[in-house]
């Protein structure tokens, strides 16, 4: 019991535990309202544009052509108005491909289900950002990367699964 009270404590404390019991922790987020899934997405999406900063910082101080403001502008927009849609399109495409197996995603599942995984992978993405700014291309930002990655994947099938009904 005092496990599940100080896993619904709050959001960080749910990232933490979404690296152990991915679908324990999005289970309890189910059911969430549209408007707080989309809160979740943006915000992962914000953490991501922050973790951009230091490897475009990097590049702008080794490539001055470029300059850091216009660097992050288009990450802005890569990051604040293209990814959010291609989120909802994989989140849609999961649950159409649903429908050719035994077990039933609807939209709403799906898109809790990857929506958390992105913003539960975001302490990753910081760190991944701090290596790419302070070193920069190496094995320690491609194995930061890798563990980001994995985690995605873990996280995200682990809330599928627990959200997925027999059908």
């Amino acid at each position: 019991m005092a496990d599940k009270a100080r896993i619904s404590a709050g959001v960080a404390p749910r990232v933490l535990a979404s690296w152990r019991r991915p679908g324990r922790v999005v289970a309890g987020l189910s059911p969430m309202s549209e408007g707080a899934m989309l809160a979740v997405l943006m915000g992962a999406m914000l953490v991501f544009l922050i973790a951009q900063a230091p490897g475009h910082a990097r590049a702008a101080a080794l490539d001055p052509s470029v300059p850091l403001g216009g660097r992050m502008a288009g990450a802005l927009t890569a990051v604040l108005l293209m990814m959010p849609l291609l989120a909802y399109a994989v989140a849609s495409l999961v649950a159409l491909a649903s429908r050719l197996t035994p077990w039933r995603l609807d939209g709403e599942d799906s898109r809790l289900a990857l929506f958390w995984a992105l913003l539960a992978i975001s302490p990753a993405m910081l760190l991944a950002g701090l290596v790419e700014g302070m070193i920069g291309p190496s094995p320690a930002l491609s194995l930061t990367r890798l563990v980001a990655g994995i985690g995605f994947l873990f996280i995200w099938g682990g809330g599928l699964r627990a959200l997925a009904r027999r059908g």
